[in-house]
């Protein structure tokens, strides 16, 4: 901070009077500030008392450092800096107050040494702007800043922590519920998604950006960064809400997202946060991509046993599981194109860019290893949920 300008000998004794009256000045500040500045006008925010007080510190703050010389301490408006920070009011509002506050002061100086030739008006103004850019304002306002970034920091600590608890299941009853999701700015009906990114790297959010990118969709949400994925619950309200959010995530490059199914109450985050891993775990060898967990009878008894579809998979599959991986892998994926490609053999030779003489040979491969016909419906549904089956993460399979 620079030194404050050295005022001339003739303001000290009038200084020392408008000392005196430091009490009647702060009363009559306060009184000015609530008039001219919006945040100010209300008690329920700031109480009459608190600001005369305040601007009583302030008059004799100034007044006390041209009178006499004092040091200048700063700490009072420190403290009015950091309180409408947790208060949370506008910093423009904490600014415009320090300027009406200290052109009230300068103005009843300027008329107190009225008729001294030794006092001119650049010397008042230059003494007035000294305070108000680097005095009082200044202070105030680096202690705003940096209170309202620790209570940033705290505030987002604390939000994750709630979005934690939410994918956690580690909420309480319906109360508690309806209280985080108004901390969590969310609504306290669904329908919700639960969306899934695999992280880059440890601690590096693969979709930067996606809160205020989905705000500007009138779509809410709340998010946790975790060393190896990027997990959020969205508020899908809006008309087409799950499309819109599909859309918002498909426009982030390179990232690998699992989308769950809609649901209706935040109790249930928990499950769609297993969905939404699900739907993830199904980008296997994709570098990037979008999956959304299939919302069918199938996929939903899956996900509900999955120690019973494991089992299910290795009865039907064991021959095949058993095979060298790339051979594995090859007939695998064919069978699940050929399901993508709703049984055409035709269809799932484009997917998977091969002759269809390729994909019969694999199929009939299929039919040979599990002794089951796909011509059979029995054994087509047999084989779905064994498929189904292997798409559950490794952790989760038995």
């Amino acid at each position: 901070m620079s030194r404050i300008p050295e005022p001339p000998n003739e303001i000290t004794p009038v200084a020392s009077l408008l000392l005196g009256h430091a009490e009647e000045l702060g009363l009559r500040m306060a009184h000015r500030i609530r008039a001219e500045v919006g945040y100010y006008g209300s008690e329920d925010r700031v109480p009459l008392a608190e600001l005369s007080s305040s601007c009583r510190r302030n008059a004799e703050l100034v007044f006390g450092q041209l009178a006499a010389g004092r040091c200048t301490d700063m700490a009072g408006a420190e403290d009015t800096g950091r309180t409408r920070a947790r208060q949370g009011a506008p910093l423009g509002e904490l600014l415009h107050a320090y300027r009406v506050g200290s052109g009230f002061l300068w103005s009843e100086l300027t008329a107190a040494v009225r008729g001294s030739d030794a006092v001119t008006a650049d010397t008042i103004a230059s003494l007035a702007a000294w305070w108000v850019r680097e005095g009082l304002a200044a202070a105030a306002s680096d202690a705003y800043r940096e209170a309202a970034a620790a209570l940033s920091l705290q505030r987002e600590r604390e939000r994750s922590a709630l979005v934690e608890a939410l994918f956690t299941g580690a909420l309480g009853g319906r109360t508690t519920l309806w209280e985080t999701a108004d901390a969590l700015g969310l609504p306290t009906e669904g329908p919700y998604l639960v969306v899934v990114a695999e992280a880059p790297g440890p601690g590096r959010e693969p979709l930067p950006g996606i809160e205020p990118r989905l705000l500007a969709e009138r779509l809410r949400s709340a998010w946790r960064l975790q060393p190896d994925l990027q997990v959020g619950v969205v508020a899908a309200r809006e008309p087409d809400g799950a499309e819109t959010v599909l859309r918002v995530l498909e426009r982030c490059p390179g990232a690998r997202v699992g989308v769950s199914p809609p649901y209706r109450t935040l109790r249930d985050t928990p499950r769609a946060l297993r969905l939404a891993r699900l739907a993830l775990a199904g980008l296997r060898g994709r570098t990037a991509g979008v999956a959304r967990f299939a919302d069918s009878p199938v996929a939903l008894l899956v996900a509900a046993s999955p120690e019973e579809a494991a089992r299910a998979a290795r009865a039907v599959l064991g021959p095949v599981l058993e095979l060298p991986p790339a051979e594995r892998s090859r007939l695998l994926e064919t069978l699940d194109r050929w399901y993508a490609a709703g049984g055409s053999t035709a269809e799932a030779a484009v997917l998977l860019y091969c002759h269809r003489n390729t994909v019969r040979y694999r199929l009939r491969r299929l039919e040979e290893l599990t002794g089951r016909s796909l011509q059979d419906p029995r054994a087509v549904a047999d084989l779905a949920v064994a498929l189904q089956a292997l798409r559950l993460p490794p952790p989760e399979r038995t």
